[in-house]
């Protein structure tokens, strides 16, 4: 996959967190609720893309975690499941 300009990274973002903004606006009027999992590898580019999404994001609906390596229990369990105890 080839890499974007800076100037094109940019122009797509601003468009993605125009719609982000919608979203967050839309799950305040309607009371609901929407869970966004980033799941990867040190070094996969998770923080970048949390931090793009929380600027423009009211901090007191946004919460952000990270889990510790599993422990024996978890580590047989499907990933998404340690997160359940956060919700």
């Amino acid at each position: 996959m080839a890499k974007l300009k800076k100037k094109e990274y940019h122009h797509a973002l601003e468009a993605m967190q125009r719609e982000l903004v919608a979203l967050s606006r839309w799950v305040e009027t309607n009371g609901a609720r929407v869970v966004v999992l980033f799941e990867g590898r040190d070094s996969a580019g998770k923080g970048g893309a949390i931090a793009a999404i929380r600027e423009h994001v009211n901090p007191r609906r946004c919460r952000v975690f990270a889990l510790n390596k599993p422990d024996e229990r978890e580590a047989g369990e499907w990933y998404f499941q340690r997160y359940l105890r956060h919700f």
